[in-house]
């Protein structure tokens, strides 16, 4: 399968200013499939090292960082010959031998010629350790599971695809059904490669299921075996209870769904944890849609969000034939995974700055609020073609913006204050607000 990022880490390669690069992501979203596949492609050779399988590396870097000695021990070590202009080097799990990513820093330093990438599924918990880290002599890139885009072409759809890029919209309603048949495969399936890769080859829904079941299943051994054993449980609750918090009419995070007369203080370093692993995404409540965003965030109200959509509907227990036929009693959890579905393509994009936005005195909820170039955009989420969006002309007679977005599964239209982007489409924002 073709991972758009490819594209990202071959600019890196050709960049005069290339520095080491780190993949931050959560696991089993494809940072060593990537990474290899990268040094497959564009290098004529690749010493790949995994630092959580292969502990004796550490005492490479526990001496001193001379980089001529530690290429020594790594051609050494990989039975190569390190050639800076032909070879990648990989250092996954970076943050299983902290001093090694210290070692990044003297890489950048007295070795610029080097190809170095690395990645960690708990670097951003490693980080809040006493690690010494090379601030400014590295760069990140962040890695999601697959876009809808990407599915698309990993079930062997690329026409699909290359009509949305041309933005025909009255030829793109005429594919339509198959576009809402293909979303709700992925509502279902997600974008974990395994899962993806599994539903590519068989179509298997059962097995799709296995795999995302043995997935959450190492997320929570992960839970246990790199955390301390007191917060454990409160890791595991706050997990646990996503499914529900997004289950709500109101999608606010609300600490007694987890344990009646919860507080905040209760759970702010397993919600931290998760945030750093990359497993949830936080999306914070601002008090008035202006640039920067960051300055009107309201820290106390938030709404939660899995990596994947896929891994909800695990969660969730949803079986197929309730996602692919519809069901009446499914509605409400249905505008939760359209609004997972629609944020999950947001983050995977890189492009915005996301929050979202209610009034302080009536129920209105703008799903989310958007920073992009200079920009401010409202988007509201609907899961089916219900056209109705009370809380976005709240939105717009109190703050008059240049544009707003409505996602759904109605056909894309513009009117004088509001642009209906098919939930399908919704990659293409970008381009009809530029």
């Amino acid at each position: 399968m073709r991972r758009t990022k490819l594209a990202e880490l071959i600019a890196w390669k050709d960049s005069s200013s290339r520095k080491p690069l780190i993949i931050r992501g959560a696991r089993q979203v494809g940072k060593t499939w990537l990474m290899k596949e990268f040094g497959r492609t564009q290098y004529s050779q690749t010493v790949y090292l995994n630092f959580e399988q292969n502990k004796r590396l550490k005492s490479l870097f526990t001496d001193d960082f001379d980089i001529k000695r530690i290429i020594l021990a790594l051609q050494a070590e990989s039975g190569l010959t390190i050639n800076p202009e032909n070879t990648l080097l990989i250092f996954d799990e970076i943050q299983e031998i902290p001093e090694a990513l210290t070692a990044l820093k003297y890489f950048q330093e007295d070795a610029p010629e080097y190809h170095m990438i690395s990645a960690g599924s708990l670097l951003g918990v490693a980080l809040h350790s006493d690690i010494s880290f090379p601030v400014g002599k590295v760069i990140f890139m962040d890695l999601y599971p697959l876009s809808f885009p990407e599915f698309l072409e990993a079930i062997e759809e690329t026409k699909l695809i290359e009509l949305l890029q041309t933005g025909d919209w009255k030829l793109l309603t005429t594919f339509k059904p198959k576009y809402i048949d293909r979303l709700r495969q992925y509502f279902f399936v997600g974008g974990m490669p395994e899962a993806v890769l599994k539903f590519s080859q068989n179509g298997n829904y059962n097995e799709v299921r296995d795999i995302q079941n043995q997935i959450l299943n190492a997320y929570e051994h992960d839970f246990s075996k790199h955390t301390p054993k007191e917060i454990v449980p409160r890791i595991r609750m706050v997990w646990n209870s996503v499914p529900a918090q997004l289950a709500k009419e109101n999608r606010k995070f609300i600490y007694g769904i987890i344990r009646e007369g919860s507080r905040a203080k209760d759970y702010e370093i397993a919600l931290s944890w998760l945030i750093d692993c990359g497993l949830v995404h936080k999306i914070c409540r601002v008090s008035k849609p202006a640039i920067p965003l960051k300055a009107y965030e309201d820290r106390s109200s938030f709404k939660l969000f899995l990596s994947d959509i896929g891994l909800l509907s695990a969660m969730g227990d949803i079986d197929p034939r309730t996602l692919l036929e519809g069901n009446r009693i499914f509605s409400e959890f249905k505008g939760a995974l359209t609004e997972q579905y629609v944020l999950q393509q947001l983050i995977s994009c890189d492009e915005y700055v996301i929050f979202y936005w209610s009034a302080e005195r009536s129920t209105a909820e703008v799903d989310f609020i958007l920073q992009t170039e200079g920009k401010i955009i409202p988007l509201e989420v609907k899961a089916e073609e219900n056209l109705q969006a009370k809380s976005l002309k709240v939105y717009v007679e109190k703050f008059s913006p240049e544009m707003s977005v409505r996602t759904s599964m109605s056909d894309y239209r513009k009117q004088d204050w509001l642009i209906n982007l098919p939930l399908y489409a919704i990659h293409r924002l970008n381009k009809i607000t530029n």
